[in-house]
């Protein structure tokens, strides 16, 4: 038997339209999934990721979140997320998400847990330490300038415009002039 490509597509196309490949030809019930996101609280939120500030709704039932999509009332995104966004479902529901601080003493090979209070005295301490060392109350012409430059901080994009007016006012009460933002790196 002589086969052409012609006579092989028109084989082809019948086996797959008579149901050989395993396509059943007859309809089947549907059955409908119960919804997960029933008897959850809806809040809006923005995107952590990128300065772009996609709006998001978050889905969660007693404290766990359960999902969460896009917002399609938002006017920046109108519902639709990048692959990043899509899946902040992940970083709620990761079980190797770091839940406690962590510290590794200079020189130390290993981490050790350690409490919140315990972390965040540290690091006032060092925040003192390092401000107190560098101060510069005055600038070589003799001009008050009250600033150090031995710090710097990073922002996040998670925060919003609020939190970062904030926390931009407690940098530069700090006397901090390097203060760049996350979503610009």
């Amino acid at each position: 038997m002589n086969v052409t490509r012609r006579s092989f597509l028109k084989i082809s196309g019948a086996t797959a339209l008579a149901g050989g490949l395993g396509v059943p030809l007859m309809a089947e019930a549907a059955h409908a999934q119960p919804s997960k996101i029933i008897y959850t609280k809806e809040t809006t939120t923005i995107c952590p990721y990128c300065s772009v500030g996609c709006g998001m709704i978050v889905h969660t039932r007693d404290g766990t979140v359960i999902n969460t999509e896009g917002d399609p009332d938002h006017p920046i995104n109108q519902g639709s997320l990048c692959p990043k966004g899509s899946s902040l479902y992940q970083l709620s529901g990761n079980k190797n998400r770091l839940t406690k601080p962590l510290y590794r003493a200079p020189y130390a090979k290993e981490w050790k847990e350690v409490t919140w209070d315990w972390a965040l005295d540290k690091i006032a301490e060092n925040i003192k330490k390092t401000r107190d060392a560098a101060f510069m109350q005055k600038n070589e012409k003799g001009e008050t300038v009250n600033r150090t430059d031995a710090m710097a901080s990073v922002g996040s994009a998670a925060m919003d415009n609020e939190e970062n007016y904030i926390y931009q006012k407690f940098l530069r009460s700090l006397g901090l002039v390097y203060i760049e933002h996350q979503a610009r790196i």
